[in-house]
């Protein structure tokens, strides 16, 4: 169960979570529909290559990296996405594409939109393509100690 990492470390650590079991969905807005969760309120994980070094940026599923904003705020140019070869063995137990954002397990930065803090609750994938988990943002941020930036903007229909 690829969720077993995330809920052993929220349970060691005396968080409260709800799991939730879903339909096979890969994208954000699958995911959102098919867990009846507001698209804004499931994070998404991206796989960055920064500085060539594995990160992940975290953000809305509503919302997009916007990397020269990124590049500003971490003031470097050698930003983008990583592809699948260079983080498939980086996240053991973790379908590729259903990372959850807790790169301090993983021993990877972590990256927050800074439009996330706003939220109360924080929902997102749980390791595989069939399972969310939400907690509340201030204990996701407590735990995983991520650096909260301002790197993404909403998708224009």
């Amino acid at each position: 169960m690829p969720a077993e990492k995330v809920k052993r470390f929220l349970d060691n650590n005396n968080v409260k979570y709800v799991s939730i079991k879903h339909s096979l969905a890969y994208t954000a807005q699958e995911i959102a529909a098919s867990a009846h969760i507001e698209g804004k309120k499931l994070a998404k994980t991206v796989v960055l290559k920064l500085n060539g070094k594995i990160a992940l940026a975290v953000l809305p599923s509503s919302y997009k990296v916007d990397f020269d904003m990124l590049k500003e705020e971490l003031g470097t140019e050698n930003v983008r996405l990583a592809n699948e070869q260079e983080f498939k063995d980086k996240f053991p137990g973790c379908e590729v594409g259903a990372m959850p954002p807790f790169g301090n397990l993983y021993g990877v930065d972590t990256y927050v939109s800074a439009s996330l803090v706003e939220d109360e609750d924080i929902w997102f994938n749980a390791g595989s393509h069939t399972e969310v988990i939400k907690m509340a943002y201030r204990d996701f941020e407590r735990l995983v100690k991520p650096k909260i930036l301002r790197f993404a903007e909403k998708y224009r229909i």
